[in-house]
């Protein structure tokens, strides 16, 4: 019999982390060759730049609202541009001496989108909550009760206005979407027809058209005498336009879904509806949710095209204050940056909600 010599087994090296700072950056910024010089290049130019950039912006800037004190040599940012006209950039042609009406207006929708975006929120009773809270804003921004001056919608916006054309636009354009997707899909030629007939229709012309021809084109084929305000006029076009993009959105999650699930659903006795609503659109939505939410985040920034038909929302208002002061026209960058920094906090948060809601929905697919 053999004897067997025990021979120790030699040591395996540590397991890799795959969870907390080092492990991201390992992965995500010196994972191969390419993206190791990336990051060390992209590094380098943040490394030269940023010091000039919070010394122009931060260290060397004018704060004050004196435009004389921006023009001293060495001087930086103006930032006095945004300390001066900021009630004309967040309000627009609203009067002056009633801005806080707008502003309570605002801090309510907000605080409507916030809610909206809770769990806790989500019940039943969020319908009656957003009825009474437009009630309110639309009380607030119109007047003509309650003892407040009426003030024509041809003169709000600003901030307002803004959040006021996303807010509903999106919220009418996702039924409105959710409705031609499914007709797109349906086996009847004439609504498959109408429906194709629309999307290709929308999405064959820019955003600047359609709102073009709901303030200039629609009026002229009206009774005389019969006028639809212009704010409705500009807030259809933008639901139309955004619902015809979100409805291909949507096409696409529910050709993903495997027929066998709808031959099991019809063969389990269930209705087309009950199909719909229980088994493919729950999994077709969820599957669409980064893209859904793009759609939300490019029609949000698409409502600053709506100063081409004369209502100033937060770059047009900003024109609006900067073209009837000269002394402050020199300092329009600084404006600008400061509409791009309300724009970048109202994308980021949707950005990053609409990456809780993923992995929320995605859960299911993690057991």
């Amino acid at each position: 019999m053999t004897a067997t010599l025990f021979q120790p087994i030699a040591p395996r090296p540590a397991p890799v982390q795959h969870r907390g700072l080092i492990a991201w950056v390992r992965v995500n910024l010196f994972g191969d060759f390419v993206t190791s010089l990336m990051t060390l290049v992209i590094g380098g130019a943040i490394l030269y730049w940023l010091p000039q950039l919070l010394s122009w912006g931060i260290f060397r800037a004018s704060w004050a609202p004196n435009f004389d004190a921006c023009r001293v040599e060495g001087v930086g940012a103006c930032w006095g541009v945004v300390t001066e006209k900021y009630r004309i950039i967040l309000f627009g042609r609203y009067p002056f001496e009633e801005q806080w009406r707008p502003l309570v207006a605002t801090a309510l929708m907000l605080g409507l989108l916030v809610a909206s975006c809770m769990r806790a929120f989500w019940h039943a009773w969020l319908a009656l909550l957003w009825a009474l809270v437009l009630g309110v804003f639309f009380t607030l921004m119109y007047g003509g009760s309650l003892g407040l001056l009426k003030v024509e919608t041809d003169r709000w916006g600003g901030l307002p206005l803004t959040l006021l054309l996303s807010t509903l636009s999106l919220t009418m354009a996702f039924p409105i979407a959710l409705v031609v997707a499914l007709g797109r899909r349906s086996n009847l030629p004439a609504i498959k027809t109408v429906c194709t007939i629309y999307v290709e229709l929308i999405r064959g012309v820019p955003l600047i058209s359609v709102l073009f021809m709901a303030s200039f084109m629609f009026p002229l084929f009206m009774p005389e005498g019969f006028s639809i305000d212009v704010l409705i006029r500009v807030l259809v076009g933008i639901t139309l336009f955004a619902a015809a993009y979100m409805a291909e959105v949507i096409r696409g999650g529910l050709q993903a879904i495997p027929k066998g699930q709808i031959e099991a659903a019809a063969t389990l006795g269930l209705s087309y509806w009950q199909t719909q609503r229980k088994i493919v659109l729950p999994q077709a939505l969820a599957m669409v949710v980064p893209s859904i939410m793009n759609n939300f985040i490019s029609t949000f920034k698409d409502t600053s095209l709506v100063t081409i038909v004369s209502l100033y929302e937060l770059t047009g208002a900003l024109s609006l204050a900067l073209n009837s002061d000269s002394d402050w026209r020199p300092f329009k960058i600084e404006g600008y940056l400061f509409i791009a920094a309300i724009y970048f906090v109202f994308c980021f948060s949707m950005s990053r909600y609409s990456g809780w809601v993923e992995t929320q929905v995605n859960k299911s697919k993690l057991r």
